[in-house]
């Protein structure tokens, strides 16, 4: 894994970030600003895990790549509660 790289929410994302995770960040980012959640503050965290890219918002929000390069978005609120 290589040590993440940082940006803060409505920012520029990393040159490096491909375009299909731009764009679910954009994405990501637009359905919070409808919802009118207050990310100040938040930041956006870019690693690779196995050369794979996968970006992670402060709140938990992840995104990563499937293997046939469509995004996927995990929220925090999709976990399975324990119990």
């Amino acid at each position: 894994m290589q040590l993440g790289t940082r940006w803060n929410v409505g920012g520029e994302p990393p040159a490096r970030l491909v375009e299909a995770l731009v764009v679910a960040v954009r994405t990501v980012e637009d359905e919070l600003a409808a919802e009118a959640v207050d990310t100040t503050g938040w930041g956006w965290t870019l690693t690779f895990l196995e050369g794979k890219p996968r970006v992670e918002l402060d709140d938990g929000t992840s995104i990563h790549l499937d293997d046939a390069g469509r995004p996927q978005v995990t929220n925090p609120d999709d976990a399975p509660e324990e119990d």
